[in-house]
């Protein structure tokens, strides 16, 4: 199956190569053997490397840049197609017409020829996209955004009336490169003076040294309640090779022995009680559980939700928004709210006040931002980090800040 995609790529190259080399049909390059031939050898090399970045085990660097470059040629690819088809079908019923009987010579006019015309407006609507995506890697990697949202609880108690709560998640700290701007966006959580703070999984892309260089930034994340903190499908080591499953498991103690270095109370299928001024509520969380078959399932929710019946609220900690519609909605109506992370938004798409859209969400139903059924909700943040493609296009790395209020409060409003 990689085969023939890999041959279908291939061919889909060479038809957009005809179009291509028709944009610039007077230029002497574009008829050169050489051209085409060097323009498939690149077609080649990015196939293949693109494969290789994804089922063989080589420096993360190495394949973002593989899998960005093919990205954001595909996109471009996908804007020239519609462009090169309506040129071959208007050649094709050219050639159906019957050609008219030319009685007289006629003097051409000097104009671009269609073919040309056609293609040249197909590469510079191409170049939008490619355009939005150089933005993207260039700005919107580290373009942090702060998302207030305030959440309503029927049986919130008083004392937690106007509570402040931070989330940040995906962190992915083998991908980035540049501290300075790590460091602005853990400034402007903590500018946010949120009570307790919230982190939902990925804080390494396969392995917990790609944290070191960071791990004295994220130590900053604190707050007066507490930093509490939970894994995702990237903390465990299933997508890095090991020379022994010993091995393994000793890279997921050390993520977790780094989470408390850092300060952070790491749940592991397990909770705590947040008490203030003698009240309390639960804070709960779960491993990683995805309901898509290529994602772990290491969570359980049984141990997770244990001795919390008698609190009046729980908030949940869960990596994967999955999660929240094949378990949580069932099974357990007695969580409150759900905060996840995992989707990224795809880092592509359109995020607007009353709108979003991106690819992810025919994969994901719940991928951006709050859901309600019920009396349950949802939060799905769309990530601090990135993972793959180097940037963000329209979906940007976010801070959430939750505000908790009483459901009273939102029946005064309405």
């Amino acid at each position: 199956m990689i085969i023939l995609l890999g041959l279908g790529l291939l061919l889909f190259d060479q038809y957009l190569f005809s179009g291509f080399a028709a944009a610039f049909k007077k230029k002497k390059w574009a008829g050169k053997k050489s051209f085409k031939i060097g323009y498939t050898i690149f077609s080649v090399a990015l196939i293949i490397g693109t494969v290789v970045s994804i089922y063989v085990k080589i420096p993360v660097g190495i394949r973002a840049g593989f899998l960005m470059v093919f990205f954001v040629l595909m996109i471009v690819k996908v804007t020239f197609l519609p462009f090169v088809l309506a040129d071959d079908i208007r050649r094709l019923i050219a050639r159906l017409k019957p050609k008219p009987v030319v009685t007289s010579p006629v003097q051409e006019k000097a104009t671009i020829p269609r073919s040309a015309f056609l293609m040249k407006a197909g590469l510079i609507t191409g170049a939008v996209p490619l355009a939005s995506i150089g933005v993207g890697i260039l700005a919107g990697a580290y373009d942090y955004r702060v998302r207030n949202q305030t959440l309503y609880l029927p049986s919130l108690p008083k004392a937690f009336d106007g509570l402040r709560i931070g989330q940040i998640s995906d962190i992915h700290s083998g991908s980035f490169y540049n501290k300075k701007a790590v460091l602005g966006g853990v400034e402007m959580l903590l500018g946010q003076k949120p009570d307790v703070i919230f982190f939902t999984g990925d804080l390494v892309n396969s392995r917990t040294d790609e944290v070191r260089d960071y791990q004295d930034i994220f130590s900053k994340v604190k707050a007066p309640l507490g930093v509490f903190s939970t894994l995702g499908n990237h903390d465990y080591g299933d997508y890095a090779d090991w020379a022994s499953p010993q091995a393994k498991a000793k890279n997921l103690q050390d993520l977790i022995t780094t989470h408390k270095n850092m300060g952070w109370d790491i749940l592991l299928n397990e909770n705590r009680r947040l008490k203030v001024n003698g009240e309390e509520i639960g804070i709960l969380g779960c491993e990683n559980w995805g309901e898509l078959s290529r994602f772990p399932k290491y969570g359980k929710m049984e141990p997770t939700i244990k001795g919390t019946e008698d609190l009046p609220v729980k908030l949940l900690l869960s990596h994967d928004p999955s999660h929240w519609r094949a378990q949580i909605l069932p099974h357990y109506p007695q969580i409150d709210v759900m905060f996840s992370g995992h989707t990224h938004g795809m880092q592509f798409g359109v995020r607007a006040e009353h709108f979003q859209w991106s690819p992810v969400e025919y994969v994901y139903k719940e991928w951006a931002g709050l859901y309600n059924e019920g009396n349950q909700q949802l939060y799905v943040n769309v990530g601090y980090g990135f993972l793959g493609f180097p940037g963000r296009v329209g979906i940007l790395p976010e801070i959430t800040i939750f505000t908790l209020k009483s459901a009273h409060a939102a029946l005064a409003k309405a």
